[in-house]
């Protein structure tokens, strides 16, 4: 694995491992969106604001949202580079953008996500530090088709149920919540095996933490199937949205 740091624009180097891909020899979503995760934390760390910066400080970046196109699903054994950067930086907001390409230097994932600045002692946002935005040098937005970042909510009527689980320990990262990438291996599982999405969309609303029970509801219309993970009072931790074409 091969990392490097550019005007703000970083890149990791690596290959599809047999532990990231599912019975068809390619990579799971929920994998992808660990590819992105672990690029803009390492990003983080070297430029000094990464987790042991983030955890004196008593802040963090949390997923508010999130959109991938895939234009193919990368397969075992091949050699990718994930790339990401900042484009936009608002308030407590930030914005950042991902690509996945293969070896040729195509694109097979382009992504667009925005995130929140947390004050983890106060628990609510707060607005983004000088010496966080400072780190960073915000680039160009990558060319794609931006969907609202707002996922429109569904009523339960509209929706069917599915069966009840219990988060468990090896679901939690370091900010002590479910890990993002973990709601979208929970929606996998509540999909038709050979549903293989060419978009998705993610709206974090809440964290679910160990031990929480979630109450998943899932809906198909036409060409995208909605995923609600909801909590014990009925709102949602998240809602995706899987399109198909």
């Amino acid at each position: 694995m091969i990392n490097k740091q550019e005007t703000s624009i970083y890149t990791m180097e690596t290959r599809v491992r047999y532990s990231t891909c599912g019975a068809d020899r390619q990579t799971r979503l929920s994998d992808i969106l660990d590819y992105f995760q672990d690029t803009c934390t390492f990003q983080a760390e070297e430029l000094g604001v990464g987790l042991t910066y983030m955890h004196t400080h008593q802040t963090a970046w949390v997923l508010n949202s999130w959109q991938a196109d895939i234009i193919r699903y990368p397969g075992f054994g091949e050699k990718i580079r994930i790339t990401t950067w900042p484009y936009d930086f608002h308030g407590f907001l930030g914005f950042r953008n991902f690509k996945i390409e293969d070896e040729a230097g195509k694109n097979i994932v382009l992504a667009s996500s925005v995130w929140v600045f947390m004050d983890m002692l106060k628990n609510r946002p707060a607005r983004i530090t000088s010496e966080v935005a400072s780190a960073y040098h915000v680039q160009p937005r990558l060319e794609m088709e931006y969907m609202d970042r707002k996922i429109t909510d569904m009523e339960t009527s509209m929706m069917q149920e599915s069966e009840p689980f219990r988060i468990p320990r090896c679901f939690i990262d370091t900010n002590q919540h479910v890990n993002n990438a973990k709601y979208i291996l929970l929606a996998e599982e509540l999909l038709p095996a050979d549903v293989r999405p060419v978009r998705i969309r993610a709206e974090y609303k809440k964290p679910a933490v160990y031990e929480d029970v979630v109450y998943p509801l899932v809906c198909h219309r036409q060409n995208c199937w909605t995923v609600k993970l909801n909590g014990a009072d009925e709102k949602p931790y998240t809602i995706m949205e899987f399109y198909t074409n």
